[in-house]
């Protein structure tokens, strides 16, 4: 125990439980005194009432200053022999308390003092006493019961400094587990954000070309209208649904279920793409390299990215067109996004969007890189490098 820790202030024992040891104390030691020094025995003489009532009221300060309680009881039973009084383990009680609450509170003291009261307690023995065999036991079993006393209280110490490190340890354990569980829960609302915000915002945008293709076709083109008009029924339904999916999610308790259909990826592309051209947008694609199954994450990131890329020039560009290349490499994936239009500032009175946010958070999830920059000859261009497992090589 370091000093700083024996500084602490430590709660009181109960009063009926002071009390106990203190007349517990007071019989021990007045016991003590029914040994005579001629080797009879009778009732403690008016010395032994002396010496335990000294010994014993100095032992409610081992509380509060256990080496100088440790030092008074010492004294005390130094003055045993010289009035005529039998120094037995039974007299030295008070002074093993009193280094049992020293060993306590503050080990590298006690680790000095209780061997010295030990050898102060016996020292005055033999300049009034004949000392005989019986003598040295009697005398080494007094030395001996402060330093067992002393060792007690040490074994106590460690087991509390053991429990209290084992609290210690278990309050750290349940903070980590809290702040594992606010990440996780921060994580899993920045994700389902982000897949609410492709879902309704890709959708949505779509609807919204739709619409005013509709609108534009419908005095010179009726049946084209009725077209545009359909589809714009059927993209504002598959929004409702997929808001209703992810909504559902939300609202399970315990561990989430996996949704029926599974996560979009690029086989999905071609069906995305005409989505896209059904809303006006004349989207051309072309793939460079050799295509390859891609591991989930980085298959539902690299769709992602394409659809909120083309949402952005749906809702942005001033351009009908816009171009998608794939470039398999060995090791990455490289996806681009480019069009020819001109972006138009937001309104003033419209927050930016999260679009360019997200997909830079979807690529660097799986380890990926995304930039987006204007073009020198005009239009905007979104370029990813997403990492792709190694091949094997077979023979």
């Amino acid at each position: 125990m370091t000093s700083a820790d024996a500084s602490l202030p430590r709660p009181r024992a109960p009063w009926w439980r002071e009390t106990a040891i203190l007349a517990a104390t007071f019989v021990l030691c007045l016991s003590g005194g029914v040994a005579h020094a001629d080797g009879t025995f009778g009732p403690p003489p008016a010395a032994a009432y002396v010496v335990a009532v000294l010994t014993c009221a100095v032992l409610p300060l081992r509380h509060r200053v256990p080496l100088a309680a440790l030092a008074a009881t010492t004294l005390c039973g130094m003055a045993v022999a010289p009035v005529d009084l039998l120094l037995t383990p039974l007299v030295v009680a008070p002074i093993a308390v009193a280094a049992y609450a020293l060993a306590v509170r503050d080990e590298r003291r006690a680790a000095v003092a209780i061997p010295l009261s030990a050898a102060l307690l016996v020292s005055t023995t033999p300049l009034v006493e004949t000392l005989s065999w019986q003598d040295v036991t009697r005398l080494g079993t007094v030395i001996a019961v402060p330093l067992v006393a002393g060792v007690l209280g040490w074994s106590v110490q460690n087991r509390r400094a053991y429990l209290g490190a084992v609290e210690e340890r278990a309050r750290r354990a349940e903070k980590s587990r809290e702040s594992e569980a606010r990440r996780r829960v921060a994580e899993e609302r920045v994700r389902i954000a982000r897949e609410l915000h492709d879902l309704v915002a890709h959708q949505i945008t779509l609807a919204n070309a739709q619409a005013m293709v509709a609108a534009q076709m419908f005095d010179v083109r009726p049946e084209q209208t009725r077209t545009s008009l359909e589809d714009v029924i059927e993209t504002t339904r598959n929004a409702l649904d997929d808001l209703r999916a992810t909504v559902g999610l939300l609202r399970q308790s315990g561990d989430a279920v996996a949704p029926a259909e599974p996560a979009p990826g690029l086989s999905r592309l071609p069906t995305l793409l005409e989505s896209f051209s059904r809303a006006g947008l004349d989207v051309s694609m072309h793939q460079e390299g050799t295509a390859r199954p891609l591991p989930p994450g980085v298959d539902l990131t690299a769709y992602r990215i394409i659809q909120e890329a083309l949402t952005n020039v749906t809702k942005h560009a001033g351009s009908g067109s816009a171009r998608v290349g794939l470039d398999w490499n060995r090791d990455r994936l490289t996806i681009t996004v480019a069009d020819d239009g001109n972006d138009a500032p937001p309104a003033p009175d419209r927050p930016p969007g999260f679009g360019l946010i997200g997909m830079r958070e979807r690529a660097a999830a799986v380890g990926g890189q995304l930039s987006a920059r204007r073009r020198p000859e005009g239009g905007f261009l979104v370029s990813t490098d997403l990492p792709l497992p190694a091949v094997r090589s077979t023979r």
